[in-house]
């Protein structure tokens, strides 16, 4: 079953090839002979109710330096295609947010992944309170008692904006740390929303876990270990991945996320969990995939495509 398949994302002349899962989903749907289709976000458009983009027709090879090649452009809508592929990076802001209202418009008819609603209304550290037990202790506020409170009960946090992404603006205040006035000033004139505020995990020198669930049932996992000095374990901050297995606490929290995400149409889903608990739930671009195949031989893109071409043919 050949599908026409539009993917939003990021300048494609950009993307790292080596650890791009929107790259590795482009690699297996042309593999399978669905006929792939790029814009990017600011190319996408709506008049008269009909949304549209200028999109080009893609070719993907698995070569650096010549991963990609685009055929001529031209303006077609949206509805047209069979799936559209919503894969640009956050942050999550009100560009964001408002590409995924000109998506449900022709959504589950072109089926988004992920389902464009329920995006907007699960932004990754938002979404996770759902399940407040499974998480570390954690505030949302910009109530400056309420965070110094919270840090004399824990002595030992972190505090990253609210919609924030790959590592950028996390910090690490421990016990006897004096700029959290000074940091808590910075945040107040950098982002209007609330912060978050958590308590330290020391397990995050033995690593920060990506597990990635596919239609809401776990595929596989890796490890990423923080550079010496850092407290943080994004890859794009200088994390390094690593072999990692699924644990049964990972399986038990994946088990009380499962249907969740079923629910609400998340086809990929990428999952934090330091030591015992979980710190996010990525459904806007989640990463990993092409690092799990590299350490494990799991074909997580292959089990998307499987969960895609199964609700098409539906």
């Amino acid at each position: 079953m050949a599908l026409s398949v539009a993917v939003q994302m990021d300048p494609i002349s950009r993307i790292d090839i080596k650890g791009d899962t929107t790259f590795a989903l482009m690699l297996e749907g042309q593999a399978r002979g669905h006929d792939l289709f790029y814009y990017e976000p600011r190319q996408l458009s709506m008049e008269g109710g009909e949304v549209f983009a200028r999109i080009r027709p893609v070719t993907v090879k698995d070569e650096e330096g010549a991963h990609f090649s685009l055929g001529d452009q031209k303006k077609q809508l949206l509805s047209e295609f069979d799936v559209v592929l919503m894969r640009q990076d956050p942050p999550f802001d009100m560009a964001y947010i408002s590409a995924t209202h000109l998506l449900e418009r022709i959504h589950p008819q072109t089926l988004v992944v992920n389902d464009p609603a329920h995006v907007r209304n699960a932004p990754e550290k938002l979404f996770v309170t759902e399940f407040a037990d499974l998480m570390p202790d954690t505030l949302i506020s910009r109530d400056i008692a309420a965070i110094r409170d919270f840090r004399e009960r824990h002595r030992d946090i972190i505090l990253k904006p609210l919609y924030g992404n790959g590592g950028a603006a996390v910090f690490r205040i421990g016990e006897g740390d004096e700029n959290l006035s000074a940091l808590i000033e910075l945040f107040e004139t950098t982002f209007r929303e609330p912060f978050v505020v958590q308590r330290y995990l020391p397990q995050v020198r033995q690593g920060d876990k990506r597990i990635i669930l596919v239609d809401g049932e776990p595929a596989g996992a890796i490890n990423r270990i923080p550079a010496i000095g850092d407290a943080r374990s994004n890859m794009h901050v200088g994390g390094k991945a690593v072999e990692s297995e699924l644990t049964a606490r990972d399986l038990e929290i994946c088990a009380r996320i499962g249907p969740a995400l079923k629910e609400r149409g998340f086809i990929l889903v990428g999952i934090d969990v330091i030591g015992d608990v979980m710190t996010e739930i990525n459904v806007t671009s989640p990463t990993g995939i092409r690092e799990l195949k590299r350490f494990s031989d799991i074909d997580a893109a292959a089990m998307v495509w499987d969960a895609v071409e199964a609700r098409r043919a539906g």
